[in-house]
């Protein structure tokens, strides 16, 4: 009988280190079923959307100041948008005035900063847009042969001739003879502005049409 006891303990004993390398192999093979499962999972994709670069905003270019004179309602200089044509420029100095005869000037040509505008009227047509520079890119008087027209002499002209200058009628036209009769001439066209009635508007829009 103790041989019996002796012999299913050694049993018992065998039996359990045998369950136990059982026990070591099958965790071991599931270990290594995971570890393949993770290398071998695909990467789950992002699904934040990548940040889209803000554009940077381009600078608007700089307004244009340009200088017109002649007959036009308001003379001197304006601004407009870069840009601009002539007509623009006209349209900015209050349109052109009833006497106005701007000739051939090319309302459709694009005015550049700093340029100036000529305008001239019934009496002595013209149409002139001179560069920054002073160059002149335009000129209606040149192309149709009419370069050699003068502009009207203060010291010569008739009273007639007088009136067809911008903003000049019956009444300022014996002033200026009046003036010009006192003081023995003119010595320069800056004079004009002494004679009652001519002001700076129209001293502006007279300047590029006369002489002395």
């Amino acid at each position: 009988m103790p041989r019996l006891i002796r012999l299913g303990r050694a049993h018992a004993g065998t039996l359990g280190v045998l369950l136990v390398v059982a026990l070591v192999l099958a965790a071991t093979k599931v270990m290594a079923a995971q570890g393949h499962d993770i290398q071998t999972a695909s990467p789950t994709p992002s699904l934040t959307p990548a940040a889209s670069a803000t554009p940077t905003p381009t600078p608007s270019p700089p307004p244009l100041r340009v200088h017109v004179l002649g007959a036009v309602a308001s003379p001197g200089v304006v601004t407009v948008p870069a840009g601009s044509r002539v007509a623009d420029a006209l349209e900015a100095a209050g349109g052109l005035a009833t006497e106005a005869d701007s000739g051939e000037l090319n309302l459709a040509a694009p005015v550049q900063d700093g340029s100036q505008i000529i305008v001239g009227n019934t009496w002595y047509p013209r149409g002139e847009l001179r560069s920054a520079d002073g160059g002149s890119t335009s000129n209606s008087a040149a192309s149709s042969g009419a370069a050699s027209v003068p502009t009207l002499d203060l010291n010569t002209a008739t009273k007639s001739q007088l009136e067809g200058l911008p903003g000049v009628g019956p009444v300022t036209a014996q002033r200026i003879l009046d003036w010009r009769e006192a003081n023995g001439g003119f010595t320069r066209v800056e004079e004009l502005q002494e004679v009652d009635g001519i002001g700076a508007k129209t001293f502006a829009r007279l300047a590029p049409l006369v002489h002395v």
